[in-house]
């Protein structure tokens, strides 16, 4: 856990709702067998991400690949009792080491969601925002980019790129094809370039999808069949674009288990954001879905700011309609 006035008060309270029970309700609840708990990081270390699978062995939960999860859509597999599904964003260099690397010594599956723009050139758009400061260029804040449209989001982005570079942050095109290998590893698709879907013109969109797709399939020589929504915002064009391009299962950053109910509509599946440089015990509650509708039932949103990491922050919109943003 790093060291903060936020984290030392976010310890003492995820303390308090384990030692209340809500934690063991909640597990209680998921070994009934009718929910899934999916959950999401980002760019964790080694030594976090294995606490919470040790965590999570420890207390008889049953780990699920996108592959189970479809097969108990279609009926070929029973829900099981204490099911989790454990993935990643983005594609960070740490992940090999990390999160694969823990994978296989407890032998747990992990989906990572790649940004194949990024495995290319080695950074995130974002990373580009410190270093507009330096070269005196005058830009937005990355919240107020995610709002607007993706063609002069990437132009503001674009210009810095062409001044200055920014350190590796993603896997390399090797390390993709390395862990894919892995019987652990499931890879899904994360755009392209990470744009907020709703913000591209229709073209842009269906291109996002696709070019990543297709870049993933060749560098692995698999199919990729799964997507997650860039900062979780999507709306029925989106879904219906994943459909058209063969996705199977689409996951959003919706904070609630997974019930029978949401198995129903493939393209919207709920996941619990985990937080790197958390304590365990915060997100031990966030992954028995404890936390965060205790957040919100209370606005905190002090609590919500501080989720602002350097990769992106975790939010969800749906978008029920996306007509304005169609070419």
């Amino acid at each position: 856990m790093e060291l903060s006035a936020r984290n030392v008060f976010t310890w003492l309270l995820a303390n308090l709702l384990i030692m209340c029970g809500f934690v063991n309700r909640a597990k209680k609840r998921a070994m009934r067998g009718d929910h899934i708990l999916s959950m999401y990081f980002h760019d964790p270390s080694k030594k976090e991400f294995e606490a919470c699978i040790k965590w999570l062995k420890s207390n008889g939960f049953t780990f699920l690949s996108p592959e189970d999860l479809h097969n108990i859509i279609t009926e070929d597999l029973a829900m099981p009792k204490g099911a989790v599904l454990m993935t990643a964003d983005d594609g960070w260099k740490g992940n090999e080491s990390n999160l694969v690397a823990v994978a296989e010594k407890y032998q747990v599956p992990i989906t990572i969601f790649v940004s194949t723009e990024a495995v290319e050139e080695g950074a995130y758009w974002w990373a580009y925002l410190e270093k507009a400061k330096d070269l005196n260029i005058s830009i937005p804040p990355k919240s107020s980019l995610k709002l607007i449209m993706n063609d002069k989001r990437a132009a503001l982005i674009n210009e810095i790129k062409r001044r200055t570079k920014v350190d590796r942050q993603a896997m390399t095109i090797n390390q993709i094809r390395q862990i894919s290998e892995s019987k652990y590893v499931t890879l899904g698709g994360h755009t392209h370039t990470h744009p907020i879907l709703v913000n591209c013109r229709t073209e842009q969109l269906y291109n996002e999808l696709h070019v990543s797709k297709q870049k993933l399939e060749a560098w692995t020589g698999k199919e990729i069949k799964y997507f997650a929504y860039p900062n979780g915002d999507f709306g029925e064009r989106e879904m219906r674009a994943l459909s058209e391009l063969g996705y199977k299962l689409a996951f959003s950053s919706e904070p609630r288990q997974t019930s029978r109910a949401d198995l129903r509509n493939t393209y919207c599946l709920p996941r619990f954001g985990l937080l790197e440089g958390a304590s365990l015990a915060e997100n031990i509650c966030r992954m028995t879905g404890v936390w965060k509708p205790l957040m919100l039932k209370f606005r905190l949103p002090e609590l919500a700011k501080d989720e602002n990491t350097s990769m992106e922050t975790p939010v969800y919109r749906r978008r029920e309609s996306t007509k304005l943003l169609t070419s």
